[in-house]
């Protein structure tokens, strides 16, 4: 079994271009409620612009391009699954509604029954 170091360094320039992220992520929604008297479309489209700045600025720093680098490893994972025929995945299903089905009755009966026992029988309580 391969050992697999993870290190993570942190260097100046990916703390910058967090920092920038983050900046142009606050500029975009400042720039959003700010520019509400300008029209719909310079609103968004300031909201969009700087959305995209912050994406690339995040995207451009060693934690954006570890979440790529996950991103894909996550989606070639998925390609590996062999997932279920149209009739296996429609039987079980079914089983699922059945059992759940059935432990609705058999809580809905316990609870009913408890119900009769301490109000009914030892409280005497009648409804």
């Amino acid at each position: 079994m391969a050992s697999t170091q993870i290190e993570t360094v942190n260097t100046g320039a990916d703390k910058f271009k967090l920092g920038a992220a983050v900046a142009l992520l606050l500029a975009a929604l400042a720039a959003f409620y700010l520019l509400g008297k300008q029209g719909q479309v310079v609103q968004w489209g300031a909201l969009i612009v700087g959305l995209a700045l912050a994406a690339g600025a995040f995207f451009s720093s060693e934690p954006g391009r570890q979440l790529i680098a996950f991103g894909r490893d996550a989606w070639r994972e998925v390609k590996k699954v062999v997932w279920p025929a149209r009739k296996e995945a429609i039987q079980i299903t079914a089983y699922v509604f059945g059992f759940v089905l059935i432990m609705a009755v058999f809580l809905w009966l316990t609870d009913k029954t408890l119900e009769w026992l301490f109000y009914d029988l030892i409280l005497g309580w009648k409804k």
